[in-house]
């Protein structure tokens, strides 16, 4: 689950494309959670992440946890995030009796550390949460552009057709990939696909 504040600290998005880049080349289910929605609107956001293989839910301080909490049932569930966008609070939502520190962010914006190790914490419906501390970095060295598109099973029987060596970014770095051949809703998701095959050129 990688959580992501509205504002206070402001939301970025390179986070959470690497986290999905890492995600979907493991095989995992990624949940992108908004918090602080009190503070700004959580659409804005979320629309850049449409035509992703991914649930997006929020959990402002007054917005009701029963749709988070089931995706979380029976699962082992890591919350991943920069310092200061709620993991802890939202943890101690989850399990009232966790007694996680939390803080506030910081004058310039930035989330103080308040978690300093990994806890994880068994769910009162079954499964595991573990909350992590804040993340400031994120590498992405073991992972190749075809091992995110894999994880499409539209997207992934596409680039079969693909040259040797294409990076799959389209013209004018690829300009013989097979996902260019793509339309209508899978054209949209080899647009969100490309988006985060841009972040892990740029990592």
């Amino acid at each position: 689950m990688i959580v992501v504040a509205l504002a206070d600290p402001p939301p970025r998005s390179g986070l959470v494309d690497r986290a999905l880049i890492a995600a979907y080349a493991g095989g995992l289910t990624p949940i992108l959670c908004l918090t602080k929605t009190d503070l700004a609107p959580p659409e804005p956001f979320a629309e850049q992440f449409t035509g992703l293989d991914l649930t997006v839910v929020t959990a402002g301080r007054d917005d009701p946890l029963a749709a988070v909490a089931d995706l979380l049932v029976g699962q082992i569930t890591v919350l991943l995030g920069h310092s200061g966008v709620g993991k802890s609070t939202l943890v101690n939502r989850l399990v009232p009796d966790a007694g996680r520190a939390t803080g506030d962010v910081s004058g310039v914006g930035k989330g103080r550390h308040i978690s300093t190790q990994s806890v994880a914490l068994p769910l009162r419906d079954g499964g595991w949460v573990i909350d992590t501390p804040g993340v400031r970095s994120f590498g992405l060295a073991h992972i190749e552009p075809d091992d995110v598109l894999m994880a499409f099973s539209d997207l992934a029987e596409a680039i079969a057709e693909c040259p040797r060596g294409c990076g799959h970014l389209g013209p004018p770095a690829d300009p013989e990939c097979a996902l260019d051949t793509l339309s209508g809703p899978a054209a949209r998701r080899v647009a969100a696909a490309r988006r985060l095959l841009a972040a892990l050129t740029e990592a």
